[in-house]
């Protein structure tokens, strides 16, 4: 038996050699969905683990309020209409603090926009004020001196991002170089480490670029800045009154967040009345990504799918006239005694020998998506440097075992289904009529 299967496979792979470069083409078609398959849940993968890595970044017990600003105001505005109040309040932050037994550690800041200034370099940076924790809240390193320290809490020191540096101290080290932010003149305690930005989430997270920032203790910007900010236009002016930008809590466990979470929108509900803030939980987002994720991949393996089964119609093509050229061997091969049987065998086995070899040879490819990847990203960013996109330079596909699994299942079935029709055809032939074929 095994010796018949053997003589089989042999037979097979003499016939497809006879017919290299048609054989060679059909297969291709595998081979080109195979390796689709593999690329496109790579990608696929690489995106939703670099986006379900953010989301892991802010904390799993972590409940984010932010200020939202309405697009139709509600609440009672200054000075005609001009001047705008919105956003999450330090009483907010107050009431968190003594009416949720469940809040383990919660952690404020408000940023705005401002112009930084040394000698004659200026540079448009976010103002960050915040407390002690933001540094391990938001995972930031310190490169050059220290962060905020409880004494620091009211004086005039700020920390510069890695970017931020490099553009107002280009080969200099700023630690203890003043730094004029408006009016207000502020000394360098410290430099932190570049911060990959960090993509935007759905519509609940807003993109964040960390290496234009300019942190300096919350009590500070509330005496210098304080909450009240104002734009000047041409013969007219628009401001705006915010406390705070943000309110990170955390929870001591993640059963507790789903709770607190609904706690904090009410409190916010009685509070407010106008809808001038959102409540982030990232264990909500991360589920939404996971889902995302599986949608994404079915998806790809759609089209993946379809490229395949393209190239199983040209395999089926290519069977059919296979079956055509070579009437006259199978009228010989019946006449000498081979049953249905065996030509529906023979036939199959070239069928099902084109798409594996296809397959595992899409397989090979589809395993150097990774070097592939990181070599055309690299001519891109040195041809075109400001073309790449930043979560390009970021990307890494992952291969997963399942898509090369899949892909060879789908490639094998593929040659089954496709070549089970011109394999009837050609054991159905009369011998007769078969050995008279020209």
């Amino acid at each position: 038996m095994n010796g018949s299967y053997r003589q089989t496979l042999r037979l097979a792979f003499k016939s497809l050699f006879l017919q290299k470069l048609r054989a060679s083409l059909a297969a291709l078609g595998i081979f080109i969905g195979t390796t689709t398959v593999i690329w496109l849940v790579a990608m696929g993968e690489g995106v939703s683990y670099q986006a379900q890595q953010q989301i892991k970044d802010l904390g799993s017990t972590n409940i984010i309020v932010r200020s939202v600003k309405p697009t139709t105001p509600e609440g009672k505005n200054d000075s005609n209409d001009r001047v705008q109040r919105y956003g999450i309040l330090r009483a907010d932050y107050a009431r968190f603090l003594s009416n949720i037994p469940t809040i383990t550690g919660a952690v404020r800041m408000r940023e705005l926009r401002r112009t930084l200034h040394y000698q004659d370099r200026f540079v448009d940076a976010v103002l960050v004020g915040c407390s002690d924790e933001y540094l391990q809240l938001n995972r930031l390193e310190i490169a050059r001196g220290r962060w905020f320290r409880k004494h620091d809490h009211g004086e005039n020191v700020i920390v510069l991002a890695h970017g931020l540096a490099r553009r107002l101290f280009p080969g200099e080290n700023p630690i203890g170089k003043p730094v004029w932010v408006a009016n207000d003149l502020y000394r360098v305690i410290g430099q932190t480490r570049y911060r990959a930005a960090s993509a935007a989430i759905g519509g609940s997270l807003s993109s964040r670029d960390y290496d234009l920032d300019a942190y300096i203790p919350l009590e500070t910007l509330y005496q210098r800045v304080g909450d009240f900010v104002m734009e000047r236009r041409p013969g007219s002016f628009t401001g705006e009154i915010v406390e705070l930008s943000q309110v990170t809590l955390t929870v001591d466990s993640i059963d507790d967040v789903d709770v607190t979470a609904r706690v904090v929108e009410s409190l916010l509900a009685k509070y407010h009345d106008q809808p001038d803030y959102a409540v982030v939980v990232p264990k909500e987002l991360l589920r939404q990504a996971q889902r995302t994720r599986a949608m994404f991949n079915v998806l790809l393996v759609v089209i993946a799918g379809i490229s395949l089964l393209v190239g199983g119609i040209g395999i089926m093509n290519i069977m059919l006239a296979t079956v055509t050229e070579r009437t006259r061997e199978i009228g010989i091969r019946r006449a000498l005694g081979a049953t249905r049987r065996h030509i529906i065998s023979q036939f199959l086995t070239e069928s099902v020998v084109l798409t594996v070899t296809g397959g595992l040879l899409g397989v090979a490819c589809g395993l150097t998506c990774k070097p592939i990847f990181r070599a055309a990203r690299q001519v891109a960013i040195t041809l075109w440097p400001d073309a790449v996109p930043q979560i390009v330079r970021e990307l890494e596909p992952r291969i997963t075992a399942w898509s090369v699994i899949l892909s060879v299942a789908i490639a094998v079935t593929v040659g089954v289904v496709f070549g089970v029709y011109p394999a009837k055809k050609a054991a159905n032939m009369d011998p007769i009529e078969a050995l008279r074929h020209d």
